[in-house]
């Protein structure tokens, strides 16, 4: 524990010092490794506990009668920590390139190791008051890294919807934690997990605020209306941090929840699925229609944590059933996929950033023919790609396989809405898997492909190796698990024993027979790379002859007049053009494509709320009788309530 301690104090010390330096280079220095530093010291520990080397925890008494404060580390939580540590060190060196000339970003990075440090304390803490706590300064350091460039209007409305969201995700955790403290007296988990098994209304009550509050924080829908504003808004190391662990917190809630309320029910597993297939397919029909690559990639993002929600609620069916196989085939196939996301989604924003970086725009429409100017980056986009689209090859088609089968087995096992919900989840998948490919096809083809649409091409070069670096361990991280997912197939089996102790079962049959599915599609590829290189040795000193094609009366081509983001989106905008509701500009010969929950529900919420504290505004031009009188009343109606319902 003492090496946790001691990261935890790197962080807030790393941050202090890039807070009172007054030169970019020791605000990057401090910043950047201070964050490196402290997440070796914090990876140790993890990867000793996913080893099998047991669990850690301290307490600490706070002065305030009742109220202790903890900190441990579970299998659970180092499988959290291992992944938040890991991608933290690979993001802050990319930081020391990516910051170089940028002065407005350096000036918000002290605000880095905060985020950082919180997020492993997130994971830490093991009571109520330490972990809202934890969590709010968590919120709050995103905050300021996603509103840095605040003169733009566009950022300063993503970082008002990223705090309204933020904080009604912890007014719904407070009221979590304090129906938990009402049951057991204490703030402490382990006090909580004294008095299971809690009443079935209870619990049920706990977990939907647990599922609403933590859902926000993971982006999952309806609740992930700040999530495709606050990626494209902050830098992109920041965008890749956020996507790939911090909403990952919102994960580890849910499955934290689990562990304290006790046995759950079956209505609670098909909950999380049916959330996660809606964050599935709307996610991933948002992601194609958009022009703009960070706000795709943020609702991939949204798809990707729907998908890891159907596994967690397919777990707990599982357990409601009971059955084994299918709880641990759930519980495995979502944990696989944390790390996964962590990893591809990373290479995604980091890649994303390069093009930023060096074309100075984030439209795919003013982008192409990316990949000769920028062949590492192009290559690494490609793999990141082909993993988030569960190719075989990647580590993307080990979990998403395993939640498949999870799903099958169901469709055998289950039955009446139980069954529904396993044909729908492999419905739900097939469907995203497909139209993921089409996506990232879009994506790719349009960004690297083709010839520049709207840029002067040769002054855009290859970003530095340090920003190179880093994307190439992940991208190779990403091929290596898809080769042999054994190597994290250990901790993953140790965590889903922790969630509940001895009811996993070993499946290390079904992982070994992925992983030769990937290596028969290596060995097809390899054939085929080793036959395209005999035909180029053969014709190499043949001449080589260029012509035009059949060009329907145009010479040449202009680069403008290749397909756009919008050419491709737009066979399938159309067909779900009554659930998409575009919103057609005539002047710019433009569609913009507004979020159905943020539209539909949020913004309307957000004006009665606005309209309600107005008139609110007005009590405060009141006498100090009027305050005194409205501050007695709120004592009464707060007494009242806690002697007719305890809470």
């Amino acid at each position: 524990m003492n090496f946790l301690i001691a990261s935890l104090i790197t962080f807030l010390a790393a941050s202090v010092f890039s807070l009172l330096s007054r030169g970019e280079k020791p605000k990057i220095l401090f910043s950047c490794f201070g964050v490196v530093v402290g997440s070796l010291l914090g990876l140790l520990p993890a990867v000793q506990i996913l080893s099998g080397e047991g669990s850690l925890g301290e307490m600490w008494f706070s002065g305030i009668p009742g109220l202790t404060l903890a900190l441990g580390v579970d299998a659970l939580s180092a499988f959290f920590l291992a992944a938040i540590f890991f991608l933290s060190i690979l993001i802050s060196i990319y930081s020391i390139g990516y910051l170089k000339g940028e002065t407005r970003l350096i000036s918000s990075y002290p605000f880095f190791p905060v985020l950082v440090g919180a997020m492993a304390a997130v994971v830490m803490a093991r009571d109520g008051f330490l972990f809202l706590i934890c969590w709010e300064v968590m919120s709050l350091a995103s905050y300021f890294l996603v509103s840095v460039e605040h003169d733009s209007r566009e950022v300063r409305y993503a970082g008002w919807i990223y705090l309204i969201a933020t904080h009604l995700a912890t007014a719904f955790l407070m009221v979590f934690f304090i129906l938990l403290w009402k049951n057991s007296g204490s703030f402490l988990f382990e006090d909580a997990l004294r008095r299971l098994p809690l009443s079935p209304s209870l619990a049920g009550m706990l977990f939907v605020f647990a599922v609403i509050g933590f859902g926000t924080k993971a982006g999952l829908f309806p609740f992930h209306v700040w999530l495709p504003h606050a990626h494209p808004a902050a830098p992109s190391p920041i965008s890749a941090l956020m996507s790939g662990v911090m909403i990952k917190t919102g994960i580890y809630g849910i499955l934290r929840t689990l562990t304290l309320v006790g046995g759950p029910e079956l209505w609670w597993g098909g909950l999380l699925m049916i959330l996660g297939m809606l964050s599935i397919v709307l996610g991933i029909l948002y992601a194609f229609v958009q022009e703009d690559i960070k706000r795709l990639l943020a609702y991939s993002s949204v798809e990707n944590i729907g998908i890891i929600t159907v596994a967690i609620g397919l777990g707990v069916m599982g357990l409601a059933w009971p059955n084994p196989w299918i709880a641990t085939l759930g519980f495995a196939g979502a944990l696989f996929h944390i790390w996964n996301h962590a990893l591809f989604k990373g290479i995604l924003f980091l890649s994303a950033g390069n093009v930023v970086r060096t074309a100075h725009t984030r439209q795919m429409s003013l982008l192409g023919g990316l990949l000769k100017p920028m062949p590492v980056t192009g290559a690494l986009f490609f793999v990141a790609s082909a993993a988030i689209c569960g190719f075989p090859l990647f580590n993307g088609f080990i979990s998403e396989w395993l939640i498949y089968l999870g799903l099958f087995q169901g469709g055998q096992d289950f039955n009446h809405f139980s069954l529904f919900l396993a044909v729908a989840g492999v419905v739900a998948l097939a469907f995203a898997g497909g139209l993921a490919i089409a996506v990232f096809s879009k994506a790719f083809g349009v960004i690297f492909l083709g010839n520049c649409r709207n840029r002067d091409i040769t002054k855009i070069t290859e970003v530095p190796a340090s920003m190179q670096i880093p994307i190439l361990i992940l991208g190779l991280l990403s091929l290596g698990i898809g080769f042999v997912p054994q190597m994290i197939w250990g901790p993953i089996l140790l965590t889903v024993q922790s969630l509940h102790t001895g009811f996993a079962i070993e499946a290390t049959t079904i992982v070994d027979s992925l992983a030769t599915i990937s290596r028969i599609v290596a060995g097809i590829v390899g054939g085929a790379a080793v036959l395209f290189l005999i035909r180029y040795w053969i014709l190499r000193k043949k001449p080589v002859r260029l012509s035009v094609t059949w060009d329907c009366g145009y010479i040449h081509p202009t680069p403008r007049m290749q397909y756009g983001a919008a050419s491709f989106a737009e066979p399938i905008s159309t067909f779900f053009k009554p659930l998409l509701k575009p919103i057609l500009h005539s002047k710019h010969f433009t569609e913009y494509y507004g979020d159905l929950a943020e539209e539909r529900f949020f913004v309307p919420l957000f004006k009665k709320t606005t309209r309600f504290f107005s008139l609110l505004r007005r009590l405060q031009k009141s006498q100090t009788q009027d305050y005194l009188a409205l501050m007695f009343v709120t004592l009464i109606l707060l007494l009242l309530w806690e002697v007719w319902f305890g809470i």
